[in-house]
């Protein structure tokens, strides 16, 4: 049995911490409203994120940062990524002694254009660090929260660590993989929340499944380029991380981002859009990072592009839809030429 602090009781966090609870550790969940720990402590449920859900009561809320984290072996990171900085800032004034940290935000700063894991890394000094471990793949909170079949993956540069995550989250209804590929799991699980809103939108204007799977390989290709260009494997873009979170985010109502483009592009503006979700939607932030970095790196990122300037220039996702259809005719397999030809050489 370990004690691991989750930090961030939302949906995923909640539901990370079930897993983490089935697994017979001691679990302290933190979030920072009282009435909702509260909740999670009297009622052992959370029916704002995961409704119908009873919670095992080795599950302990906690709104104090300071107890919730003191002499824990492990913390999982489950804040949105525009909190992530501000929560390490906290953090690291809490810590006494090295902790393995598990991240499960899925997105990119923009501006500073950092991985969440190098966030992590800028903020808490390496003095409280043993390690620093991503957790993604295709996982809906409200599938693990019913202990349906997921897989995830734990990638780490330190193997020990990832082996480490793999053992306190892995059992017969979660399994985790490992990977030392920390770029393109990361970049794989942030960009496909652009894929995912741009698939909501085509659905939204009623368009039909010739879209969506052509939307969703041409996303992969965007994703692998971007990736591949700031180092990532390739073919881990063909994993959990890659084409499996994609294809799960695109096609399903859970996805919040599907959700939220779905209402763009039936018409509603971006502002009311985000009021209506109550949730974060990542991909809306993580949009401006990597339209910001496909710039600064002079990566062709057309879907990105096109999704850019609907969400932020007020472009008609019709209009935008027609001028992606309209480009300058090309090959298909040159990307997967470029991005493999040093492997077959």
């Amino acid at each position: 049995m370990k004690k691991v602090a989750v930090l961030g009781a939302g949906s995923w966090g909640t539901a990370l911490a079930m897993v983490l609870a089935d697994n017979n550790h001691e679990v302290r969940l933190w979030g920072h409203k009282q009435a909702q720990i509260d909740e999670i402590n009297q009622t052992h449920t959370n029916e704002k994120y995961l409704k119908n859900i009873k919670l095992s009561d080795k599950i302990i809320g906690y709104t104090s940062m300071d107890e919730a984290v003191d002499s824990v072996e492990a913390i999982v990171l489950a804040v949105p990524t525009k909190a992530m900085r501000e929560v390490c800032q906290q953090l690291k004034g809490y810590l006494k002694a090295p902790a393995l940290f598990v991240h499960v935000s899925k997105g990119i700063e923009p501006d500073t254009h950092l991985r969440v894991s190098e966030v992590i890394e800028d903020e808490l000094p390496e003095t409280v660090r043993e390690a620093v471990v991503v957790l993604s793949g295709p996982s809906h909170a409200e599938e693990v929260s019913m202990r349906q079949p997921t897989t995830v993956t734990a990638a780490s540069l330190n193997a020990a660590a990832a082996e480490k995550v793999q053992d306190l989250f892995i059992n017969q209804h979660f399994r985790v993989y490992t990977n030392s590929d920390v770029v393109g799991v990361e970049i794989g699980g942030s960009l496909k929340n652009i894929i995912a809103l741009a698939a909501g939108i085509t659905d939204g204007l009623g368009y039909g499944d010739n879209a969506k799977a052509a939307l969703i390989t041409r996303g992969l290709a965007e994703i692998a380029r971007l990736g591949s260009c700031l180092g990532a494997n390739p073919l881990t873009f063909l994993g959990l991380t890659g084409m499996g979170d994609l294809i799960v985010t695109c096609t399903s109502v859970h996805s919040r981002n599907w959700r939220a483009g779905n209402m763009l592009g039936k018409g509603m503006k971006l502002e009311e859009v985000l009021d209506s979700m109550g949730m974060v939607v990542e991909g809306v932030r993580t949009t401006k990072a990597a339209y910001q970095l496909s710039q600064k790196l002079q990566v062709k990122m057309p879907l990105t592009s096109a999704l850019y300037h609907v969400l932020f220039d007020g472009v008609d996702p019709k209009d935008a839809v027609d001028e992606l259809m309209s480009r300058s005719k090309t090959t298909e397999l040159d990307d997967l030429a470029q991005l493999l030809g040093d492997r077959v050489q």
